[in-house]
């Protein structure tokens, strides 16, 4: 019977207890909701103002509602582009050829790295590292009279080179795969499939990336959104060879009359990124909680 009772005293210490009301979970509910009304605020005056006309466009205070909603900032956005002396679709065909050449140099050259530098005991592994971390607090202001200089030596001025090559190399990639890679997968897996007689790319290629995927689809992600808004380059001279985010500058630089325009571009060149990160928003926050754990 005292051992039974011993039991049933344990069983109830370890009891959960719920001490949060549903007043206490309407309550954070409400304050999550202000939080996400102030975040996603921009985003909405930015659509709204794409369907304002001229006249709305400049009052002040500015109001977060339309009016008079209009189409004709579209139409004149794309009465303008249709006009341009190089095609539309080309500009929008080098913003497609680098973002997608970018993401898949960012993410095989980063997972590359951090499952070197994860996984693979050699000298130096650790200062390597380091570098990298460091590598990150260097603005690209800073190395941009270094890069110029080696793009240059090496030919790859006025080509697309000259974009995508770089991109191999991203510090961010390299670290947050790494940290992905140190907390998610296990010594011993990679171990008995060196045992069985795997090569190190096989089990790169078939255990590490899959049990990495939340951080190579982020890593893919962030890229993205680097890339699809890449403007005017240094490198790049050759209007034929511009990206549709320059185009897009470039056409709307005539004055006040084209603000409306100017609003309408906002909104396409946004809603693309943020479309790729609401669907995968998830994955993000699964990488970005794993990238500081430690077994």
């Amino acid at each position: 019977m005292a051992r039974y009772r011993d039991t049933k005293l344990r069983i109830r210490a370890h009891k959960v207890v719920h001490n949060r009301s549903a007043g206490g979970d309407f309550g954070i509910f409400f304050v999550l909701l202000i939080f996400g009304a102030f975040l996603v605020l921009p985003l909405w005056y930015k659509i709204i103002e794409s369907f304002k006309p001229l006249d709305e466009l400049f009052e002040y205070p500015p109001k977060f509602y339309v009016m008079n909603p209009t189409t004709e900032n579209y139409v004149d956005l794309f009465s303008l582009m249709s006009n341009s002396w190089v095609p539309m679709s080309r500009y929008l065909f080098n913003t497609i050829y680098l973002t997608a050449f970018g993401i898949i140099g960012n993410l095989i050259g980063g997972s590359l790295a951090a499952y070197a530098l994860s996984k693979i005991n050699f000298p130096g592994r650790k200062t390597f590292f380091k570098l990298v971390v460091n590598s990150m607090m260097i603005s690209a202001t800073v190395s941009g009279v270094a890069s110029f200089i080696i793009i240059s030596a090496l030919g790859w001025m006025d080509s697309h080179l000259a974009i995508i090559i770089p991109a191999f190399g991203g510090a961010m990639g390299v670290y947050l795969m790494k940290q992905f890679m140190d907390s998610s997968i296990p010594a011993a897996v990679l171990e008995s499939a060196r045992l069985d007689g795997a090569s190190e790319f096989r089990i790169f290629l078939t255990i590490a990336m899959p049990m990495v995927k939340p951080a190579w689809l982020t890593l893919m992600i962030t890229c993205f959104q680097s890339m699809w808004g890449l403007g005017a380059s240094p490198y790049i001279h050759s209007e034929q060879l511009k990206t549709f985010p320059y185009a897009m500058s470039q056409i709307l630089a005539g004055g006040v009359e084209r603000s409306g325009a100017s609003a309408a571009a906002s909104v396409i060149m946004m809603i693309v990124p943020a479309l790729v990160f609401i669907i995968n928003q998830s994955k993000i926050v699964e990488t970005m909680g794993a990238s500081g754990m430690k077994d």
